[in-house]
């Protein structure tokens, strides 16, 4: 199971505390300093079931400046979207757990945590 955190955030490490109080085995990953390329950005994707819109955190300072809230959320637009996310990291919702059944969640809560580590 793979974590994507910026440390900076209260629900990452929330998670973080969930994790090590269940015994979770885990690898961190914080985004802002390895950022996920535009493929690891797809394949997250899939593994949420997710669209690039659904998690952008559109009231960023970056997402304001590009005028994100504004774009398209269509297919066509998928790529522009992806590519934000890519240059722009500080916009992916987090915390992400990739699970180990190869599924994914934007583990905001404790809920969502539990539900990655019994994948």
């Amino acid at each position: 199971m793979e974590i994507w955190i910026n440390p900076a955030c209260s629900k990452c490490r929330s998670a973080l505390t969930l994790l090590d109080a269940e015994g979770a085995e885990y690898t961190v990953r914080r985004y802002l300093e390895d950022v996920p390329s535009p493929d690891e950005i797809r394949v997250v994707l899939d593994r949420l079931g997710l669209e690039p819109w659904d998690i952008a955190r559109t009231q960023e300072a970056d997402a304001k400046e590009l005028g994100l809230k504004d774009w398209p959320r269509e297919a066509g637009s998928r790529e522009r979207w992806i590519s934000a996310l890519a240059g722009h990291p500080k916009l992916i919702q987090r915390p992400i757990i990739t699970a180990d059944d190869g599924t994914a969640v934007v583990a905001r809560t404790d809920e969502a945590v539990r539900d990655a580590m019994g994948r």
